[in-house]
């Protein structure tokens, strides 16, 4: 017998003891035993164990009685299945028991089993399995009537398991739900609200047939609001479809129309308990069912109007009748208000605070109305701040936050290119009320209550995020109110805290003027607050502080504000957090980087407190655990302008901060470099040469590839150290250099780090005298291209010939005299015939940069060695030729753009490369410079419109849109009469080059740009498919890089995008290639078209959200589900998407989701196929399993039966199940991939 089973054996000996502590003691021995995950029972054992476990269920001792039905939930997890199904018989032989005591113990046991049972979703059968024992036996006990302690602890269960196990019990749900409806009927009140809850659960997991018959039964027993009918009964039915919309509302759409009149007339019964039920109700429908509540919404609205102020037992009219009622609250003080909440009389709360959610659901669930309810809705929530029910008022300020968070301007939304449109006039809307909001809540910013308190700063939180500086005016009441707050030491710590947030969030939203004249009332509490011992407000405190320094005596603009009174207090407060070691992390580090904010700003007026101030900056720079705040802090005041005396911590600072450098932790290493460069650039030449060497020495090892935002930093700190101490790097500029060759040779270089390098090598030449040698230094440059076998051996990569160039060029720009000299030798490289192709990419890049340094000497040699390049066999001599004539034409414009004009004119073989000569040309050069030629260029790029290759339109187009922006409010309108009168491919190009004009930065073209749109779009409506192609994808680029141009024409656009959806059958033809014989295929020219419109409709996710019918918008992915397997891939990705954004509209259609879900998860390849069909059919697969994991993180729809039977079609299938584990572990090591570039 093992160790384990001989241990369990003892104590079930002791089990049988006549001494109930033994019981008891042994009892609890083998609970312990129970949860070890190493403890696995023999057959026998086993047995024992249960058999004992069931005996003392019905023990004589209670607490014995208690431990056993706690044994019971780890035990199902240790013992085989049938041992399960004993343990179940014996508990619901004992739920039929006469004894009260036995049945409670029986139910308690049940439950517990029940949630220890492996869910459904891990393939295991025995919940299902006892599930199917249970039930049976509980539907006759519900159904028997005899005992109702019996029936509710019945009904209980039943409850709890259809909540958890709903779908599996499917074969019991018609039983189930014949036995429920009765109980709707049932005289116990208990047994009706259990028997409700039941319902619910049952509706989320039942078939569409049965669900049909519940809402009938439901509706068809709803009397007429005239019928005479009891009060219970109907509260009971109208009760059982609010829980039935809140567990499966989404399947109540089509019910809708006959069931809302109904619920409308009873709200109207004087029952308040009816009401909240029926207002309940309406909230469930709202947010499960938004849009087929649509026609409802009015007659909800004016409801929840009517019974949001729904308070017949009070007068809140007279002002008087206020104060007076306030002065007897404080007489009663805690006595009343406890029984404010237990006063069974008055219902009234209920019913107001039920009106305040469901306007709650219906703002939220209708962002397309808000106009209306800034009209309606808004005033009435501000009427309602002064609610004396504290439950109540809670809920009215939520609703007005959703308000307010629905209001908030989209993102990359722009105020000042917007005209009136949507967002603006809700945000003046929302302007207007800001005075009665804030005279709405000066009252209970005091109130003793404190989660009312809690509720204004959330409120106002929100309101100063939405519309910034609006509260600015209202400072003297808001200050009141927080000051209020925080020296209020009777109440709990949590409302100083809210205080301080709401603190903090002001000073940076409203203007520092508004704060000024209530600095002195202000400062003291948040000095106490930075004094108290709890370490949570002093954290939050020292936040504002910072807050309050950075924002009221800032450095990027003139100070207003004299800081003498205050600095003193400020410091002291600091310096007392800043000394004491026996902190709090957090304290610790919010108190140096408070300090790093002082000195920073007010340094020049810290007197005597800078010195000690510095010094303790030193020490915590010297502890591991304040390290990293305390490198942040040194740089802040390294990079004041207040340009204060670090000579006494400076010395003693750098070997630390070199030693930080060879650390593993990487936000140490980054903070270290800025702060060293913070150094270097402040400090200069009166940093210790040796300590600065200490420093250069760390860090070749940092200028590698493994890291590049490092490398980036170290070489802009080798950049400044070279302007401050040339003689410094003087002695290791050998190792760098070789090190920062060996990053240029990467193919991976950012532009960031390239920018990095060029300043540094320009530092080095541009010493006197240079560290490096300028000739030296080009030689090393490009050794790399020069030494590399001729043509023969391993190529570079192509980006690296560009970053060889720019830094070439960048050595030339810092040594003019030498420009003209490098540019002949470039020239002559670039002309031998002896120099590899490597070589003269190499001198055509270069020159393309240095072109414009070098002055026109070598220029005029430099024309005919393009053009004989352009005729060069290897396509990246061509291409690097084609991208110097630019950009060298682009610094002499009078003398290479007529030439390159002429040669695209009398070259049509060379065309496309001229082409790009002309784009770079366009791209590099000064607009003004431009405007003599843009006549001709407009009529030569428009004659080239019609070419036949779409490569050399597509870069006409990006020509012409270049062009446009030399002048665009001449140019940009001339595209009207192009697309009026060109032929499809010139129409095809104009749009092309409108797309060119759109980026994502602000840019003057905007409002013009905006102006026209509209026109342009009209474009989805050509005939020609590829017009329609170049619109979809100008439109797509709209809404991703600037939403806000097209926001607003939306209702418009999007019926033309949804019509290029469609399959369209005229454009799928059968076509017999010559090598395939006899065989046919089908080509379908809609294709692409379509493709371009999904991608429209996955950008709008992104950006215009609020704008889409999701409804509508999901109609379309459904159709892109059964389409060519490019548009499946990303409706695919839409759908994951969509479970995200919008759960609700996607759940009501669940069911008709998952079909083409599964026909893709279950399609086969036909034998015989290519790889590739293996390979796609697998992607599609893959995706397809992404788009159901999404699916499934909505919380109900593991309840829908069509979902539930595809998870264990899944589960059972080995091949689907492994690859839907493996996408579960993608998506929780990588939760923020749902993005996708499709610009």
């Amino acid at each position: 017998m093992s160790t384990a089973a001989f241990h369990i054996s003892s104590l079930l000996e002791k089990m049988t003891s006549s001494d109930k502590d033994f019981r008891f003691m042994a009892t609890s021995d083998l609970m312990s035993e129970l949860q070890k995950d190493s403890i696995q029972l023999d057959e026998d054992s086993e047995r024992k164990v249960v058999k004992m476990l069931l005996r003392l269920l019905e023990d004589k001792n209670g607490e014995v009685q208690n431990l056993a039905v706690k044994c019971l939930g780890p035990l199902v997890g240790k013992v085989k299945e049938y041992q399960v199904e004993t343990i179940v018989d014996a508990l619901c032989a004992n739920m039929r028991s006469d004894k009260e005591q036995l049945r409670d113990i029986a139910g308690i046991g049940l439950k517990t089993v029940l949630s220890e049972l492996p869910p459904a979703a891990t393939g295991s059968g025995l919940a299902t399995n006892v599930c199917r024992k249970i039930t049976g036996q509980l539907t006759s006990a519900i159904a028997q009537q005899e005992d109702v302690a019996v029936q509710l602890e019945a009904l209980d269960i039943l409850s709890d398991m259809l909540s958890r196990l709903g779908a599996p019990l499917g074969a019991f749900h018609a039983s189930l739900l014949h036995c429920l409806l009765p109980q709707l009927s049932s005289p116990r009140l208990a047994v009706r609200k259990r028997a409700v809850g039941a319902l619910g659960h049952l509706a989320a997991a039942c078939s569409t047939d049965l669900f049909v018959e519940l809402a009938d039964h439901l509706l068809d027993r709803l009397p007429g609001p005239h019928a005479p009918a009891s009060p219970a009964a109907i509260r009971t039915l109208i009760q059982c479809l609010g829980s039935v919309g809140r567990q499966a509302g989404h399947r109540l759409g089509a019910h809708l129309d006959r069931l809302v009149p109904l619920v409308e007339e009873f709200c109207n019964l004087d029952d308040d308990e009816l009401r909240e039920s029926c207002l309940q109700a309406f909230e469930a429908f709202l947010r499960k069912c938004p849009k087929e509540m649509g026609p409802h919404v009015p007659n909800v609205t004016s409801l929840c109007l009517q019974y949001m102020k729904h308070d017949p037992n009070y007068n809140y009219d007279s002002d008087g009748d206020e104060e007076q009622m306030e002065t007897e609250d404080n007489e009663f003080s805690e006595q009343e208000s406890e029984d404010e909440y237990s006063d069974d009389d008055d219902m009234s709360w209920k019913v107001r605070r039920a009106a305040a959610k469901c306007m709650a659901a219906l703002i939220g669930s209708r962002p397309d109305l808000l106009p209306d309810f800034h009209g309606t809705l808004a005033p009435a929530l501000i009427h309602r701040f002064r609610e004396r029910e504290e439950n109540v008022k809670a809920d009215v300020f939520g609703a007005y936050i959703v308000l307010l968070r629905q209001t908030r301007p989209p993102k990359g939304w722009l105020e000042s290119m917007e005209e009136p449109t949507q967002t603006v006039s809700n945000l003046h809307a929302l302007r207007g009320q800001v005075p009665l909001v804030i005279k709405a809540l000066q009252r209970q910013l005091k109130d003793r209550s404190i989660r009312a308190r809690q509720g204004c700063f959330s409120l106002l939180t929100e309101l100063a995020g939405v519309l910034p500086g609006s509260l600015a005016e209202h400072m003297p009441m808001l200050v009141a109110g927080i000051v209020f707050s925080l020296v209020d030491r009777s109440s709990s710590s949590t409302i100083r805290m809210d205080a301080l947030a709401f603190l903090q969030g002001l000073l940076g939203t409203e203007p520092a003027a508004a704060f000024h004249s209530h600095l002195p009332t202000l400062l003291p509490p948040v000095m106490a607050c930075i004094a108290d011992p709890f370490y949570k407000i002093a954290a939050e405190a020292l936040l504002v502080l910072q807050e309050l320094v950075r924002a009221l005596w800032p450095l990027d603009r003139p100070q207003t504000l004299d800081p003498e009174p205050y600095v003193g207090e400020m410091s002291a407060a600091t310096l007392a957090r800043l000394r004491a070691t026996d902190l709090d992390q957090e304290v610790k580090e919010r108190a140096i980087a408070c300090m790093g904010h002082l000195v920073a700003h007010l340094g020049d007026r810290l007197g005597d407190d800078l010195g000690p101030s510095l010094l303790l900056l030193l020490d915590r720079l010297r502890n591991e655990i304040t390290r990293l705040p305390a490198v942040k802090a040194l740089t802040l005041v390294a990079v004041s302008p207040l340009r204060l005396d670090l000579q006494p911590i400076v010395a003693e600072a750098l070997p630390i901060l070199a030693s930080f450098l060879r650390k593993n932790q990487r936000a140490l290493r980054l903070a270290t470099l800025a702060a060293l460069d913070a150094l270097a650039q402040s400090q200069g030449l009166s940093l210790p040469p040796s300590a600065v060497q200490a420093v250069l020495a760390e860090l070749p090892a940092l200028v590698s590839e493994s890291d590049m935002h490092v490398a980036q930093l170290a070489v802009d700190f080798l950049s400044t150290v070279t302007q401050a101490q040339p003689a410094s790097l003087a002695k290791v500029s050998g190792p760098m250099l070789s090190e920062l060759l060996r990053l240029l040779r990467s193919p991976l270089l950012p532009t960031s780090v390239l920018a990095a390098a060029e300043g540094f090598l320009q530092a080095l030449v541009g010493t006197r005298p240079p560290c490096v040698d300028y000739e030296e230094l080009i030689r090393m440059l490009t050794a790399p291209v020069y030494d590399q076998a001729a043509d023969g051996g391993p190529g570079l990569h192509k980006q690296v010939f560009h970053s060889l160039a720019r830094c070439v060029a960048a050595l030339a720009a810092a040594c003019p005299q030498k420009a003209a000299g490098t540019a002949n030798r470039l020239v002559c490289d670039a002309r031998s015939p002896h120099s590899s192709t490597g070589v003269k990419v190499l001198a055509f890049l270069s020159l393309a940069e240095v072109g414009q340094v070098a002055g026109p000497g070598p220029q005029r040699e430099l024309k005919a060695v393009l053009l004989e390049a352009l005729g060069s066999p290897s396509e990246d001599v061509r291409a690097a030729a084609s991208y110097a004539l630019g950009r060298v034409g682009a610094g002499n414009l009078p003398d290479f753009l007529p030439f390159l004009l002429g040669q695209i004119e009398a070259e049509p073989r060379r065309q496309y490369l001229l082409l790009h000569s002309l784009r770079e040309a366009l791209g590099a050069a000064q607009p003004d410079s431009l405007k003599p030629y843009a006549e001709d260029i407009w009529t030569l790029l428009f004659q080239r419109c019609e070419g036949a290759e779409e490569g050399t339109r597509g870069v006409v187009a990006e020509c012409i849109g270049r062009l446009v922006l030399v002048n665009p409010p001449f140019l940009l309108p001339r595209f009207r009469k192009q697309l009026a009168a060109g032929r499809p491919h010139t129409r095809s190009t104009v749009i092309t080059a409108v797309k060119f004009l759109i980026s994502d930065q602000p840019h003057p073209i905007d409002p013009l740009l905006k102006s026209l749109i509209g026109e342009f779009m009209e474009s989805l409506q050509d005939p020609d498919l590829n017009v329609r192609r170049a619109t979809l994808a100008f439109f797509n680029s709209a809404v991703h890089n600037k939403p806000s141009l097209v926001r607003d024409l939306l209702d418009d656009i999007l019926p033309l995008l949804y019509q290029e959806t469609k399959i369209r059958r005229d454009l799928i033809r059968e076509v017999r290639p010559v090598e395939m014989g006899p065989f046919k295929h089908t080509v379908d020219d809609g294709l692409d078209v379509r493709k371009a419109a999904f991608e429209c409709m996955y950008s709008l996710l992104e950006s215009c959200l609020g704008r889409l019918d999701i409804c509508e918008f999901l109609n379309h992915v459904e159709d892109g589900l059964k389409d060519h397997y490019d548009i499946r891939m990303l409706t695919f990705i839409m759908l994951a998407r969509l479970a995200t954004l919008c759960p609700a509209p996607v759940l009501q259609r669940v069911d008709r989701l998952i079909e083409p879900l599964r026909a893709t998860c279950t399609a086969k390849v036909k034998a015989g196929s290519v790889k590739q069909e293996f390979e796609k059919q697998d992607e599609l697969k893959r995706s397809a399993m992404r788009a159901v994991a999404a699916l499934l993180t909505i919380p109900e729809v593991g309840k829908s039966p069509i979902m539930a039977d595809f998870s264990s079609q899944i589960r059972s299938n080995p091949e689907l199940a492994a690859l839907f584990e493996s996408i579960q572990k993608d998506s929780a090591s990588a939760p923020s991939t749902d993005s996708m570039e499709l610009s």
